[in-house]
């Protein structure tokens, strides 16, 4: 279920205050439109400078995400636009980052966007993984496997990303950067390609061409057939799980695109 998301005019006085004791007074503030995760979601303009402004109640069952977010973020230089202050005042976990002027991936055949999403895997992958509390991805992919033992092939020690929705890439000139920070993982290297594969079929790729993408990411070459095939279901399941028995439009198309790799992978 998506979050409701309000206006910036309706945070708390304080909440604004403590937010522009680091941008200034706030000019304008739009309302994103997209990645419906968030309580609040900002381009906020001031004398100093244009910046991008999330968060949550420190209530929200979610909250977590924006310790995740706010401690991974000076390990990710330029993969991801840079965090300025987290700030949590009146009730509010806030993340303000710098304003990046670009567009969202486009993930469609075809698309000029796509060799550089796997430029940004690629990157994302050769980066260190930094020793802060992060989720496993044998972890969070433990309850959707068919066999037990399939989680073997999940685990690793590289930093992911892990929801490559195209709303959460942004292509900025030659160079696309990673948003959304919050469900950052540890784990097999190719993870991030596979989770991407998804997303490719979704946008209408058919799942041969997805793969054949997701193999431009080096690290793909290091999975295992059997690993692969493990994932496709596993996600395949999660997907499942997600739509539940009514799901949206948006859903639904996530759903069949999932039991669609898993089927062309069972063929």
């Amino acid at each position: 279920m998506r979050t409701i998301r309000i206006p910036y005019a309706e945070l708390p006085a304080n909440a604004r205050a403590a937010v522009e004791a680091h941008t200034g007074p706030a000019l304008k503030a739009d309302s994103a439109s997209e990645g419906l995760n968030s309580e609040i979601a900002v381009r906020l303009v001031s004398r100093t400078g244009e910046y991008y402004v999330k968060g949550r109640r420190a209530s929200h069952r979610w909250a977590w995400t924006q310790r995740r977010e706010a401690e991974v973020n000076p390990f990710i230089r330029g993969i991801a636009p840079a965090l300025i202050a987290r700030v949590e005042s009146a009730g509010w976990d806030l993340l303000i980052f710098e304003a990046v002027d670009g567009h969202h991936a486009d993930y469609r055949p075809g698309s000029p966007d796509l060799p550089k999403v796997v430029d940004v895997i690629r990157r994302l992958g050769q980066l260190p993984c930094p020793t802060i509390e992060l989720r496993h991805a044998e972890q969070r992919l433990e309850r959707y496997v068919d066999r037990p033992e399939d989680v073997a092939y999940f685990a690793g020690d590289t930093l992911l990303h892990t929801d490559w929705n195209n709303t959460n890439v942004l292509v900025a000139g030659d160079r696309a950067l990673v948003v959304d920070w919050g469900w950052a993982t540890k784990g097999a290297p190719w993870l991030d390609a596979a989770f991407w594969v998804i997303w490719l079929i979704a946008s209408g790729h058919e799942p041969a061409s997805a793969e054949q993408w997701a193999a431009q990411v080096p690290a793909w070459q290091g999975a295992t057939v059997e690993g692969i095939d493990a994932f496709a279901v596993a996600n395949a399941h999660m997907w499942d799980e997600i739509g539940g028995h009514d799901p949206d439009s948006w859903t639904a198309r996530m759903v069949d695109a999932a039991r669609r790799w898993r089927d062309h992978r069972k063929a």
